[in-house]
């Protein structure tokens, strides 16, 4: 019997639901069991892909093109998993399902209700997962806060279900903020027993309750919440700061999170296999090298932007034992030439990564031209590949003024365009998402990298580059490392006469882990490594970690 777990949150947001989604995750999976990950958000909207990067961070891509949630990134990256659409759901999607039906007269003509309509479709995409994947535990992340308005539904959804799969299937994971009071030195304990309290009243009574906490909880404390919150003792895990997001499975391991989980619902307590883990773990925090990258990006404010982008780079770190330090720059300050070269003099490497829109774009340039004179390894992803493109077009074929026609409609040369299968179609239904394949050239970085003249990487953007200029850039040097043979279109492309400039139209970042860092992340990495060392008498660096 497939068994499920439901992880909420209480007190405020942001405190790590889906760290601790993933990371017990990875806890059960040591164990040899067979686990799937999926996150119920509470917002309207159908998905996260029209939404502002400041409001919600990246976006996170499958390999079946669904734009979803990033915390399904963490789950992938901490379980190695591949998800599916069915592993986001949004109240949007929810409401547009039950909507559609009415309209379509699956009801009947009955009235349609929050109780039992919407619990019962969100109660069917909660179990969808288990006849998918046939997991034996499925762990289901509730976004937002206990007590929020919009997730009620989905509150009284996961009261329901144990009626459904057997109570004894089912456990409760409640995640509060225990605060510390510098001023006095104590942990308050009050707004967790508020939160359980408030759960309580929706009818779910958690399992396991998970302190978010600064400072370690002594015993006096876990035996008081225990009490006041029903729960034995044992089962009152803390989950204190950690340096690395990767460290926290171990220090959950070491709390007794998957024993208290494997109690509640049964399971045997089998002997972990974390060992492969801990050992990447302990690489990451005893790095040999160091190295600075540049992310020059457009919405540097909220770093959860780049999410993917800035673990791929610190996976590409462990492999290479480095400590990659990211240097945030904001495109629009990179006004002229001058500033971009005081900016970014000292980046041992520079990446810029996806976006839509033209704010920004004119330092992007800058910044992929300064890597290109100065022989800098520079790392284009989706935009960024487009950005290298420009660039070339601009300075080594001369074409004034060249642009994308996202940037410029109107650009005398349309280096990057829509393709003509594209024009006329609406906003949404023009972007190219999930996995794809593409023919790597053989001689190229690109195939040092793979090792393999196939791969399949995942897509999130609208706009090609235009085969209209395919030939003046290859008569110029630019390196075409990569096709889709499906269209015909162009994936990579490598500048020559370089250590190690490359862009790709895909997002490498979506499947890079820990400890099977992405290839070209693995190997942007080693190349700003040696860019460094080779650096550190001129620029005065050095090339040892701190």
């Amino acid at each position: 019997m497939t068994k499920y777990i439901f992880i909420t949150g209480g007190v405020v947001s942001g405190l790590g639901k889906g760290i601790a989604a993933a990371s017990l995750g990875l806890i059960l999976k040591s164990r040899g069991l067979k686990v799937v990950n999926q996150k119920f958000d509470p917002y309207l909207n159908i998905d996260p892909g029209t939404m502002n990067p400041y409001q919600h961070g990246e976006v996170f891509v499958t390999d079946d093109g669904a734009e979803t949630d990033l915390d399904l990134g963490h789950y992938e990256r901490f379980t190695d998993a591949t998800l599916s659409q069915s592993s986001n759901t949004t109240a949007g999607r929810v409401y547009l399902a039950v909507l559609n039906k009415e309209r379509e007269g699956g009801f009947h003509g009955g009235t349609v209700q929050v109780i039992p309509n919407v619990t019962e479709e969100i109660l069917r995409r909660m179990l969808l997962s288990t006849a998918e994947t046939n997991a034996d535990v499925i762990i289901t992340e509730i976004g937002g806060t206990v007590g929020d308005i919009e997730s009620l539904p989905f509150m009284e959804a996961i009261r329901q279900i144990k009626y459904k799969v057997g109570e004894e299937n089912c456990c409760y994971i409640h995640l509060t903020l225990v605060p510390y009071m510098h001023k006095s030195g104590e942990l308050k304990t009050k707004p967790t027993q508020h939160s359980v309290k408030e759960l309580q009243e929706l009818g779910i009574k958690p399992n396991i309750v998970m302190l978010r906490t600064e400072c370690p909880v002594d015993d006096a404390t876990r035996e008081k919440l225990a009490s006041f919150c029903n729960v034995e003792t044992a089962c009152v895990i803390q989950n204190l700061n950690a340096e690395s997001i990767y460290e926290v499975p171990l220090k959950m391991e070491k709390e007794g999170l998957g024993k208290a989980v494997c109690d509640v619902l049964g399971i045997k307590n089998t002997t972990t296999h974390l060992e492969a883990w801990a050992k990447m773990v302990d690489r990451f925090y005893h790095p040999a090298k160091a190295v600075t990258i540049a992310l020059v990006g457009k919405y540097i404010e909220l770093h959860d932007a780049y999410l993917s982008v800035v673990e791929s780079l610190t996976h590409g770190g462990i492999y290479n034992e480095a400590a990659v330090t990211v240097d945030w720059v904001d495109a629009e300050t990179l006004t002229d030439d001058e500033v971009t070269e005081n900016r970014l003099g000292k980046a041992d490497g520079i990446i810029v990564p996806g976006g839509f829109g033209d704010r920004g774009i004119e330092g992007m340039i800058r910044a992929a031209k300064f890597a290109r004179i100065r022989k800098i390894p520079y790392f284009g992803i989706c935009l960024g590949m487009q950005i290298e493109v420009i660039e070339f077009a601009r300075n080594i074929l001369n074409y004034e003024n060249a642009n994308s026609t996202e940037m410029n409609k109107n650009t005398a040369y349309p280096v990057i365009d829509l393709m003509p299968d594209q024009n006329g179609v609406i906003l949404g239904g023009t972007l190219r998402l999930g996995k794809y394949e593409c023919k790597v050239t053989a001689g190229t970085l690109t195939e040092k990298a793979y090792g393999t003249s196939t791969i399949w990487e995942r897509h999130r953007h609208r706009y090609e580059f235009n085969n209209k200029y395919r030939e003046e850039f290859k008569r110029a040097g630019l390196i075409i490392a990569g096709i889709n043979p499906e269209r015909d279109l162009v994936e990579i492309c490598e500048v020559p006469d370089h250590p190690w400039m490359l862009g790709v139209q895909f997002h490498p970042e979506f499947k890079s882990r820990p400890n099977r860092a992405q290839p070209l992340f693995r190997d942007f990495i080693s190349a700003a490594c040696e860019y460094r060392m080779t650096h550190s008498v001129l620029s005065g660096k050095t090339g040892e970690a701190k």
